[in-house]
């Protein structure tokens, strides 16, 4: 079985997000780390390739540096990475980075495509559906449990009701929570046999999509402006000498919101 796993480079959660105000975006020049709950899609994928064996590639759009957080993954036990870097992709918005993913994945024909629920640096939690639309295929979100035969695949999901469990026929897309599983350490021989593992940079024009298709200038959404937040009305700081509680008390009676 064939597994392809997208991940993402974000920004290093010790790391101060803030928008470049020229090209309004997300600057990423600082330290930069895999998304979290790819992570979790990352050990689902090694689970099902070790009982059933077979291959999990990494497929990933980001800058040229991304290569480096794929090296993680590699590290973990998946077999290869493929990389979509390219100058134009610049800017690309869901309907380009979809496109471009569709394209990659369309390429490798994985009987099993897996990503995690959501990004940390968009939290849209919606390129998934956004693929799986255009590739065709079935589709389960927000898994917590996962089953996977040689024709289907089952995932187990909670709800506000209870839990939900959904069956698809294979191949299939699955986005799945923090919750599915603990994603393991890389072990030292992982580490020094990520580096021999292949690792191949595609551009866009090698996976078929056009200029226009991705990039800024395929993007269908525009960011106008940006703004600081507005600044905050009149606080009062109280310091704690044995007499905050009841200052904080005064205060909620004063203005009447006990």
């Amino acid at each position: 079985m064939k597994i392809a796993v997208c991940v993402k480079q974000v920004p290093d959660a010790t790391v101060h997000k803030k928008i470049d105000p020229q090209t309004k975006r997300l600057d990423r020049s600082g330290e930069a780390a895999l998304n979290p709950t790819d992570l979790n899609a990352v050990e689902e994928a090694l689970r099902v390739k070790e009982a059933q064996s077979g291959e999990v590639v990494l497929i990933s759009f980001g800058p040229a540096k991304a290569v480096e957080s794929l090296r993680k993954a590699l590290a973990m036990g998946a077999d290869r990475a493929v990389l979509i870097s390219d100058d134009g992709a610049a800017g690309s918005d869901l309907l380009g980075t979809s496109r471009a993913l569709a394209a990659a994945l369309e390429r490798e024909e994985a009987d099993l495509v897996l990503f995690g629920q959501a990004s940390n640096d968009g939290d849209g939690a919606v390129l998934w559906a956004a693929v799986a639309d255009r590739l065709e295929r079935p589709l389960i979100s927000q898994v917590a449990a996962l089953t996977v035969d040689a024709s289907s695949v089952s995932g187990k999901r909670q709800t506000e009701h209870g839990y939900d469990t959904i069956s698809a026929p294979l191949p299939a897309v699955v986005a799945v929570s923090d919750a599915i599983n603990e994603p393991r350490y890389p072990s030292l021989k992982g580490i020094m046999g990520a580096k021999t593992k292949p690792q191949e940079t595609v551009s866009l024009s090698d996976l078929g999509v056009a200029a226009g298709e991705a990039g800024e200038a395929g993007a269908k959404t525009t960011v106008r402006e940006l703004g600081a937040p507005p600044a905050r009305g009149d606080s009062i700081k109280i310091e704690d000498d044995g007499t905050a509680a009841q200052k904080i008390l005064d205060y909620v009676v004063e203005k009447r919101l006990l």
